[in-house]
């Protein structure tokens, strides 16, 4: 077996899907979910007007209206959470992704104030941080924000990790990364895509060039760039198909470099770090 049917057979991405049936697999994985924990009162979602989000939000908004139709009230809340580094470049985005899903509640959460007093706090200590991993403590500072979110309102977090991330550990650790659960987790970039168009998303939002928009040095800088192949690419080879020699070697690099991040913390009897 081949690296690739390796990585396509542990991710468990298909080579085609039909769009409804995995918009109804996302949303009845939630509401199981719901249903045995019998604390759990609603999910919790960065929106940041990208595609990965905007998805995961109308599917965690689809769970929660059809749980409450069930039941019978309003139990169920799905907590939008908007959450800007100052002013957000792309804030139409979030105002449309957020019009689109029509969530329970939503919040803003400015996360500049926390990440600047947290920067400064290293430089006293000595500790000067590159603008890449202050880019990686605004991660952090998001996740943080939601879980103390869904810790106040008896609600889980949603991590919008999809196949194409996980394949590339184009996420920061314990930021992004950091989740209960990944609805997600089994899809490329295009088939994420696809189930956007089935529920009507407006299309400037799924057809966006992809961006962290993480780095103050370099703004709004394309995932593409970032990662160094294509989203066409990595899709292609997430589906079995052949791709570019260049960019096969630099997924299978970029996935054997990042398997700490699909793994839960290291223990004495772990032996994958070793080959």
């Amino acid at each position: 077996m081949t690296l690739q049917q390796d990585i396509i057979r542990e991710l468990k991405v298909k080579p085609e899907i039909d769009p409804a049936r995995e918009i109804r697999v996302s949303v009845d994985f939630m509401k199981e979910y719901a249903r045995r924990h019998p604390f759990l009162e609603g999910f919790v979602l960065g929106i940041s007007g990208g595609q990965d989000s905007t998805l995961a939000g109308k599917l965690a908004q689809i769970a929660v209206d059809e749980l409450n139709g069930e039941d019978g009230g309003d139990r169920f809340k799905f907590h939008a959470v908007r959450l800007p580094y100052g002013v957000q470049f792309d804030e139409q985005d979030v105002d449309d992704a957020i019009e689109f899903i029509s969530p329970s509640v939503t919040y803003r959460v400015n996360i500049k104030p926390a990440v600047d007093a947290s920067v400064a706090s290293l430089a006293e200590a000595g500790v000067h941080l590159t603008d890449y991993v202050k880019g990686n403590e605004k991660a952090r500072e998001r996740m943080k924000a939601q879980y103390s979110i869904a810790a106040m309102k008896n609600a889980v977090v949603l991590g919008t990790d999809q196949a194409a991330e996980a394949l590339t550990g184009f996420y920061t650790k314990f930021g992004d990364g950091g989740a209960d659960l990944v609805p997600l987790s089994r899809l490329n970039k295009r088939q994420g895509k696809m189930m956007l168009k089935e529920l009507g998303c407006p299309e400037h939002l799924y057809t966006k060039v992809p961006t962290a928009d993480l780095e103050e040095d370099k703004p709004a800088l394309p995932d593409e760039v970032a990662l160094g192949v294509t989203y066409a690419d990595l899709d292609a080879y997430l589906e079995g198909k052949e791709i570019p020699e260049e960019s096969r070697k630099k997924l299978e690099d970029l996935y054997l470099r990042s398997r700490h991040k699909r793994h839960m913390p290291i223990t004495v009897f772990d032996d994958f770090w070793k080959s």
